[in-house]
């Protein structure tokens, strides 16, 4: 992070240390480990992070060329880069076929609402069905440890990319074995990621523009990129079940707080202009839904949660008619089979404008 963004960060009042996090390097020695979306944020401190702790090998899983080439070039250790989407099977197979990894770090997605709620064929075929396909052949080949890393969208899902994750959570999690533990975990948003609100308002802070926030009471957690890691390579913890865990983050922070505190900081006359809450966007974001609880025992700062689940049957039913209705480009299947899972879920006014609401609404009865 730059000065102003770590200042910025503490002036807010942070979260915990990644000192506070024991990091159970047992668990990643010599051990070859897939990190997909290495070239993101996400995945390549993910990458610098199990660096450390002696991997045999770590497979770099990315379908940009531009972002492997970076994330090649810096790392060190003993890796191997694949120039690949998770979303090809032929791909998935290779991988695990010449490289047998023993965990697999699940941190390739779409992740920018609005782009999904125009885009929800590709939501659900990258974040869901390519999920599904990677835990399966995961499993297939026997690997010890597949941790997706989820998102408080999850929750609730009131957009397309929150629903995505949150059917990647139900399904992924469906193909337990006793040979492979699943995991997903659940963050916040991302402090100074790319395509978070930090880097934007610094970009319109430098020239000059006005500071767009969507309303002046959004919330949303934050964490670091360096926490974010350290959470997902405590994950692997033996003390976790296969589950969703849930970080215990600070407070909520007001969107519009952190665009005072950099135009406070950087001198600048910068006005903030609200722009309304986009399809899709929440005013506030949560961890748990009504009907997800911690379980009894903690494990600071990961607790694992009862949450819905599905068999691994109904998992396989699932992702086969969301790809029948991605192939077929057919939005009112696509929607049925999203509400089937995701009762709670609502279709923002941008999909309803392209699909009339009947036959979402005889599908939520299905």
């Amino acid at each position: 992070m730059s000065w102003l963004e770590e200042s910025a960060w503490q002036s807010l009042g942070g979260s915990f240390s990644t000192e506070s996090i024991a990091i159970p390097s047992s668990l990643i020695a010599q051990k070859r480990v897939l990190i997909t979306g290495a070239g993101g944020s996400i995945g390549s401190a993910l990458a610098h992070a199990v660096a450390a702790h002696n991997p045999e090998q770590i497979l770099l899983l990315e379908a940009s060329e531009q972002a492997l080439y970076q994330i090649d070039r810096k790392l060190t250790t003993s890796h191997t880069p694949i120039l690949a989407s998770v979303g090809d099977p032929t791909a998935l197979q290779d991988t695990f076929e010449n490289h047998r990894p023993h965990i697999v770090f699940h941190a390739a997605a779409f992740k920018h609402v609005p782009l999904m709620e125009l885009h929800p064929f590709a939501a659900l075929e990258n974040n869901a069905v390519a999920t599904f396909a990677l835990t399966q052949t995961a499993v297939r080949y026997r690997a010890e440890q597949v941790v997706l890393v989820s998102t408080d969208k999850a929750v609730d899902p009131a957009s397309m990319m929150g629903a995505s994750k949150r059917i990647a959570e139900l399904t992924a999690l469906a193909l337990q074995s006793p040979a492979t533990k699943i995991k997903a975990v659940r963050l916040g948003n991302v402090w100074a990621s790319q395509g978070s609100v930090v880097p934007l308002f610094q970009e319109q802070i430098a020239r000059r523009q006005p500071v767009t926030v969507t309303h002046p009471d959004a919330t949303r957690y934050f964490i670091t990129i360096g926490q974010a890691a350290a959470l997902l390579l405590f994950a692997l913890s033996n003390e976790f079940p296969g589950a969703i865990l849930v970080p215990e983050l600070a407070r909520p922070i007001r969107v519009e707080e952190i665009a005072r505190i950099f135009i406070q900081r950087s001198g600048s006359e910068s006005q903030i202009v609200y722009t309304g809450l986009r399809p899709g966007e929440k005013l506030h974001e949560q961890l748990l839904s009504p009907g997800e609880a911690f379980l009894a025992e903690a494990v600071a700062p990961l607790r694992a949660i009862h949450s819905a689940t599905i068999s691994a049957a109904q998992a396989r039913e699932a992702v086969e008619e969301l790809q029948y209705a991605i192939q077929r480009r057919n939005l009112s299947r696509l929607l049925r089979t999203v509400v089937r899972l995701i009762p709670t879920y609502e279709p923002s006014e941008t999909l309803l404008a392209e699909q009339a609401a009947e036959p979402l609404m005889e599908g939520r009865n299905a």
